[in-house]
């Protein structure tokens, strides 16, 4: 699958990335919801870390004789 076409499964909005604060603000995407007692956060992806964690997923899941499917990038491989 093409990058464009991973980028596609995902929804995106202006934000903060998790892993490069430090670019300010870009598009991003939840990868992940966080709870505690204070309320409900998302951890927000932008578009280059969103294609990293994707194919890490991948490897991993090559790895691991298991089917990847693109648009899970923040979750656990099953």
């Amino acid at each position: 699958m093409e990058s464009d076409q991973i980028l596609a499964l995902y929804t995106w909005e202006t934000g903060i990335c998790f892993r490069c604060p430090a670019r300010g603000t870009v598009d991003t995407t939840a990868v992940r919801k966080l709870h505690s007692q204070f309320g409900d956060t998302e951890v927000r992806a932008c578009r280059l870390c969103v294609l990293a964690m994707e194919e890490t997923r991948r490897r991993a899941a090559e790895r691991a004789g298991i089917e990847y499917k693109p648009g899970h990038a923040g979750e656990v491989l099953a």
